[in-house]
């Protein structure tokens, strides 16, 4: 249906698209259906608590900062704090390296409006991250991809798609979203070698990363340009730039994320979100640098993990003893997700519509692909379900696929 409006749009809107996961997430709303299609945190370890005597203490002691105006950069606590916390991970950066973000969505929609020119080609995986080619879409980035297995990218395609000069790569190495899957030392490694090698920069986008549940934590990549290049600058100068965000280890309401990246970068970044939205809401940073200072958040995410640690061995459990034989997952080592690949004969997307009849939800992986492909994959997200609704809906879903894939199959 066409409107007066229609004309008076942008070029650039032609290719924007509602995200498939909110369009879904509409139509799982109900009570009654079991949803595992967001990427939903657990709101029962929201540390309600814990933000209410902070926000008493914020606006008892620092009420008119608080509610004031700030720099774009952020709260200069904040990102003192995000410094040391980020160092005990071997991230050697200072506030300079630092901007804080309205949730790291803006900051992959600010990397699209400071870097990507139309047409310009962004390497990804495959799958990668629907929110960052909903945010690159718009400023007409092209994708060339990478396919994954089990340790992550395979990095024996990554040198013929550098080879095509891509404007960067966007890269997801810890529990990715949406396989689950982590890029394993190896190939951490080799990709900072070859994006030296050609030149072409990487976007880290490690939201995850802290949330792992068994297995040893391996170390950033943006951690390991810097000891590629040797730099024993406290200030990181190098070729990666590291988002991350307070969503998954205090609560998404907030919206604060942080990009770290050389000096420059980082000018150039706040430049771009000065006119956005001139700054990061004042309130929420000094809220978020009070509730986590003195080793709360540590003792935090201690919690979480215990927490989503728990949901996934339940969910791994019940997709053993109730999926056909013919669908394989992945097995998260942490995150919030894990993949699911169906029988080539089945679309995931029929699939859902059977599974929603059952009352139970997930979302179909071909979104995921920026270049086409993954008709038969599906992302299922094991942290805001209870043990007991993981049980019951991957019960559910079980027996959908047992009842669609014999015929399909055979077929």
């Amino acid at each position: 249906m066409h409107t007066p409006w229609d004309h008076r749009y942008a070029q650039r809107t032609q290719r924007m698209g509602s995200s498939a996961i909110r369009e879904l997430l509409k139509l799982t709303e109900h009570p009654d259906i079991i949803s595992f299609a967001g990427g939903l945190p657990a709101p029962d370890v929201f540390p309600v608590e814990a933000f209410g005597g902070a926000c008493e203490r914020v606006l008892r002691k620092q009420g008119a900062q608080a509610l004031q105006y700030s720099t774009t950069e952020g709260y200069l606590p904040l990102r003192e704090q995000i410094a040391r916390h980020s160092e005990r991970y071997g991230i050697k950066v200072t506030p300079d390296n630092i901007l804080i973000t309205s949730g790291s969505q803006q900051a992959l929609d600010l990397i699209g409006k400071v870097f990507i020119n139309p047409g310009d080609l962004v390497l990804v995986e495959s799958p990668t991250y629907l929110g960052a080619l909903q945010a690159w879409n718009a400023y007409g980035a092209e994708y060339v991809t990478v396919p994954m297995d089990e340790q992550g990218m395979n990095v024996d395609y990554l040198e013929e798609a550098l080879r095509t000069g891509p404007k960067f790569m966007y890269v997801l190495p810890n529990f990715q979203n949406p396989s689950g899957v982590t890029l394993s030392l190896e190939r951490r490694r080799l990709l900072v070698e070859l994006a030296d090698r050609y030149g072409v920069p990487i976007i880290e986008d490690d939201p995850y990363g802290q949330l792992r549940y068994e297995g040893d934590h391996l170390p950033a990549v943006v951690m390991l340009d810097d000891q590629y290049r040797n730099n024993c600058d406290l200030c990181y100068h190098g070729n990666v730039i590291y988002l991350s965000t307070f969503s998954k280890i205090l609560a998404p309401g907030l919206r604060l994320g942080w990009v770290i990246a050389p000096p420059e970068v980082i000018r150039k970044l706040v430049q771009s979100k000065q006119g956005t939205d001139l700054h990061t809401a004042t309130f929420t940073q000094v809220l978020a640098h009070e509730v986590s200072k003195g080793g709360f958040l540590d003792e935090h995410i201690k919690t979480i993990r215990r927490v989503y640690s728990e949901r996934r061995n339940v969910m791994l459990a019940t997709m053993d003893r109730t999926f056909p034989p013919e669908v394989d997952w992945t097995q998260p080592e942490g995150g919030l997700f894990l993949w699911g690949k169906l029988p080539v004969s089945l679309n995931a997307a029929e699939v859902l519509e059977a599974a929603v009849e059952q009352k139970v939800a997930f979302v179909p992986g071909e979104p995921f692909h920026p270049t086409g492909g993954g008709h038969n994959t599906m992302r299922l997200n094991f942290s805001n379900a209870t043990p007991a609704m993981i049980q019951e809906g991957i019960s559910r879903l079980g027996q959908v696929l047992s009842a669609n894939i014999p015929s399909k199959v055979l077929s």
